[in-house]
């Protein structure tokens, strides 16, 4: 299989895992406490993994940044890192959103957005960068001009590793909304749909990092900034409630390790 093949598999990928997830809503009524911790501490480790592995070492070992000195390449990484982050940090106070766990919301204050796209708009804060950085992934590799190039194992390694993170994460969606009071297939449309924005996303990613090879480790190391942002606002915290946190320190464990290897025993 060539490199084309092992994008069209990684795209349609982190689609599936949030559809799958999403689909739990025909066989259960509602996630419990420990469930969703474990979700959360799954997801938060997956993504904190691949932010390192997939992203910031390769956009420190990435041999297209030449118009820096060697010992001097590390600031761009150091830049795009910290723009990244502003930048999810940015919609995050502009965005109106819900967040799901503790039912706080954020974002500039309106009536005129119903509750339900407020939890919405709360979802796709974070899928955006995952998409964004699996096109990047997989840009890399066709800015080699080598369709056989093992880049492209790496950007399908990124794919299943954010697919298992969006499979618990369909669920932590859609059975909440059931909770809600949404019918089940409604609950399913919503958590299906927040996963479509992510190929979107990855097809943006992917034609800026082919044509625009120059500023491949600025958009890496972005895409790294965006993805610890929503670790470190929103995945962790509902990891850590009070009487079952160890279990969500320990899927933090497992979700990292999980990605680790994918990234680099297996790419």
């Amino acid at each position: 299989m060539n490199g084309i093949g092992y994008t069209i598999i990684g795209f349609i990928l982190i689609t599936l895992g949030t559809t799958l997830g999403s689909a739990l809503v025909f066989l259960f009524k509602k996630i419990n406490l420990k469930t969703r911790v474990i979700f959360n501490g799954f997801a938060s480790g997956v993504m904190l993994s691949a932010s390192i592995f997939s992203l910031l070492l390769p956009a420190l070992n990435d041999q297209s940044n030449n118009y820096l000195p060697e010992n001097l390449k590390w600031i761009i990484v150091v830049v795009g890192l910290i723009l990244g982050f502003g930048f999810l940090y940015l919609l995050d106070k502009i965005i109106p959103h819900i967040h799901q766990d503790n039912n706080f919301e954020e974002g500039i204050k309106t009536n005129k957005i119903s509750r339900n796209t407020k939890l919405f708009f709360a979802i796709l804060l974070h899928n955006i960068p995952e998409g964004f950085s699996v096109g990047i992934a997989f840009g890399v590799a066709f800015s080699t001009n080598d369709l056989t190039s093992p880049l492209f194992l790496s950007g399908l390694m990124l794919s299943i590793g954010m697919a298992l993170q969006n499979f618990p994460e369909g669920a932590a969606i859609s059975l909440p909304l059931l909770e809600e009071g949404f019918s089940r297939k409604k609950a399913f449309a919503f958590g299906t749909l927040t996963g479509i924005v992510e190929p979107i996303a990855a097809i943006f990613g992917l034609l800026l990092a082919t044509f625009v090879s120059e500023i491949l480790p600025w958009a890496l190391a972005f895409s790294a900034g965006c993805m610890i942002y929503a670790i470190i606002e929103e995945l962790i915290p509902d990891s850590q409630n009070e009487n079952t946190h160890h279990l969500g320190t320990w899927s933090f464990l497992i979700g990292f390790v999980i990605m680790m290897i994918l990234d680099i025993a297996l790419s």
